[in-house]
């Protein structure tokens, strides 16, 4: 049986580590030619390996998605490997603690580190969709998925610039999706909660107890419950979904 996305070209950002590198082997078991990138060359290399072994087609990229040479650079790889690009999932992204703003209240927060938070978290996801989208218009149309989060939807306490980025994505993503609509290009949003990867272990040591008693299911989520969204959102299953930010977060937000 043909996957979901049998045919497709697909982009994953960040494809190295975490919800990456699983979208990355969920696009790739759906059929999808996978370009992975990542800043960290090596774990891209490792994502490709897994998606080849298990019988699947992916190349590995590197580069900073801050960069609008390295972005291009990107997409080049993309066009010269596959032809085109159908998908597009803009996933790379820090989190406060690699800013050195884990745990500061607003006021506390440096202008460095709130500066490199939206030029990773929101910056970096408009290079990427302005790289992309003349190449998915090209394709005749497609789909681009955004990594918000929940921080996207409501405030955090000492996640000042975060919480900034992320809700500024999803501005992005509304406002994409209305001026490619007509072209075919379907722009959303991922809103993930507290999901087990690299970036979210120091908060999910320090503040378990508080996550797991503000999400219903009493659980973190796991990259790959992330994956199956980006994956159906990247879909014709999804053809008249558009402009919307999904919230995949155990119930998080239903409060």
């Amino acid at each position: 049986m043909a996957g979901i996305l049998d045919g497709k070209v697909a982009l994953v950002t960040g494809g190295g580590n975490g919800i990456g590198r699983a979208a990355s082997l969920a696009f790739a078991r759906e059929g999808a030619r996978v370009a992975v990138a990542d800043y960290e060359a090596e774990a891209a290399r490792e994502t490709v390996g897994l998606i080849n072994s298990a019988g699947g087609q992916a190349i590995s990229l590197s580069g900073d998605v801050t960069v609008a040479a390295q972005v291009q650079a990107m997409l080049d790889g993309t066009i010269a490997a596959y032809g085109r690009l159908d998908c597009a999932f803009n996933n790379a992204g820090i989190a406060g603690h690699q800013v050195e703003s884990f745990g500061q209240l607003t006021h506390e927060w440096s202008e460095a580190s709130f500066d490199r938070m939206i030029e990773v978290n929101l910056k970096g996801v408009w290079l990427c969709m302005k790289h992309e989208i003349p190449l998915i218009r090209a394709a005749g149309g497609g789909a681009i998925v955004n990594t918000a989060s929940v921080a996207g939807l409501i405030g955090l306490r000492t996640s000042s610039g975060y919480v900034a980025a992320k809700h500024a994505v999803i501005g992005l993503t509304k406002t994409a999706a209305l001026e490619y609509a007509e072209e075919k290009i379907r722009v959303n949003a991922v809103c993930p909660g507290y999901i087990v990867t690299r970036m979210t272990g120091p908060v999910r040591e320090n503040r378990a107890d508080v996550i797991l008693g503000r999400t219903p299911m009493r659980r973190f989520g796991e990259p790959g419950e992330i994956a199956e969204m980006v994956v159906w959102l990247c879909s014709d299953r999804a053809s008249y979904v558009t402009g919307a930010a999904y919230e995949v977060d155990g119930g998080m937000t239903a409060s």
